[in-house]
């Protein structure tokens, strides 16, 4: 925070293998996955943090982390002259020759990070989530409050309920009462029966309070150390969690439409969907947000351009692409060809993606290096995809990094 301010630091876990998304994590961890044409997941929750005023940010990371690790030094590079960062911090087997546990055993390998910068408080953010929010005002009602630690919550449908850390207030509205990570049946709100407050993995902890946790939690044999598993409900039987509802939550700039956004995008067919929302002709989530914007690394590449008879329509196109077919409802990275006759429906593609004269892909996430040969189908005979590539419940046909196309 700026000076004058309480002192954090900021902690995003960034270590999650997303097996969900394979084949798009197959050769990168979870939070490094292109998001939005030019976007990184891990953009997200580091964009609101340093719109926030949060300057001081460590990325826990361990699952192959190459792609992220470079991506944060050579993208968020903070003042030093004011000591500030946003570092990538790799597993270091401090506490011996493991790796971590879970999550909140990955803090507690971590703490020296935390003695160093000795804040009053530290922000726990999770690093694959799409939204935009202002951690100052959630930090506002923790202090106030005088809680442990202060868990994100927003209203989800109860039958979506297995996915989430479901959280249940108390009488008062904000005392977290229970939490129940990924329960199958719980009660629904007083207020609505047909909806339960979800966990965002955005947490605020008083120091002590979330030091003290950790040191519990390691010496529990029976405890899966995860953060949403084991210190947020050892700290709702203690009295000591609070809610913060995210609906309360407005950023500058945000209109009616996507206030209040957030999205899971941890599997194929919500990540897909996160993109078609982006295309929309009012779309869900704004990227062109300029008061709270979503920083990311700008590639030193030429203007899209459009010959032969190029199209596209409702779509996102990247700087770099050449578009000589027909692309619509769809999302290119930079640098994506598409040769003429060719035709991109209600796609996602990644960088360098390339799509050969009268080829036709819908439906479709394509990972960076692809080439789809002249006259090849995607998405059109779904017999055929399913034994060639992965498809998903929904029926999104994901093809992984430089997969060959026949």
């Amino acid at each position: 925070m700026r000076r004058g301010g309480p002192s954090v630091l900021g902690i995003v876990l960034a270590g999650g293998e997303g097996k969900r998304l394979m084949p798009l994590t197959a050769d990168r961890a979870k939070p490094a996955v292109t998001f939005g044409g030019t976007y990184r997941l891990v953009d997200f929750v580091l964009s609101n943090l340093v719109n926030g005023d949060i300057l001081r940010v460590c990325v826990l990371t361990q699952y192959k982390s190459h792609s992220l690790d470079r991506h944060i030094t050579t993208t968020w590079r903070m003042s030093s002259l004011l000591g500030n960062y946003v570092t990538p911090v790799p597993a270091q087997q401090r506490l011996g020759p493991r790796w971590y546990l879970g999550s909140a055993d990955a803090i507690l390998q971590s703490l020296n990070l935390v003695h160093d910068e000795s804040p009053e408080y530290v922000v726990v953010f999770g690093a694959d989530h799409v939204y935009r929010m202002d951690p100052r005002q959630m930090l506002a009602q923790h202090i106030e409050s005088g809680a442990g630690v202060t868990v994100a919550g927003i209203r989800v449908p109860r039958s979506e309920s297995s996915q989430f850390g479901v959280i249940t207030p108390g009488s008062d509205g904000l005392t977290v009462e229970r939490f129940l990570e990924k329960p199958a049946d719980p009660p629904g709100l007083a207020d609505d029966p047909e909806c339960v407050f979800a966990s965002m993995g955005n947490y605020i902890f008083t120091t002590k309070a979330l030091i003290e946790a950790l040191q519990r939690d390691a010496e529990d044999e029976n405890s899966v150390h995860d953060m949403g598993g084991s210190i947020l409900p050892q700290l709702t039987e203690r009295g000591e969690a609070q809610l913060y509802d995210f609906s309360a939550n407005h950023v500058p700039g945000e209109t009616t439409r996507d206030r209040g956004y957030w999205r899971d995008v941890g599997t194929l067919d919500a990540y897909y969907d996160a993109h078609m929302d982006l295309i929309a002709e009012r779309p869900a989530f704004n990227l062109y947000n300029r008061q709270w914007p979503i920083y990311t690394h700008s590639y030193q590449l030429s203007p899209a351009r459009f010959n032969a008879g190029g199209m596209a329509s409702e779509s996102i196109i990247s700087a770099g692409c050449l578009i000589r077919g027909q692309v619509t409802r769809s999302v290119l990275s930079p640098g994506v060809l598409v040769d003429p006759g060719a035709v991109v429906q209600g796609s996602i593609l990644h960088d360098n993606v390339q799509i050969g004269r009268g080829a036709v892909v819908r439906g479709a996430v394509l990972d960076k290096n692809v080439v789809v040969p002249p006259g090849a189908t995607i998405g059109v005979n779904p017999e055929r995809d399913a034994e060639l590539y992965t498809v998903s419940k929904g029926g999104v046909i994901a093809l992984g990094k430089g997969q060959v196309v026949s």
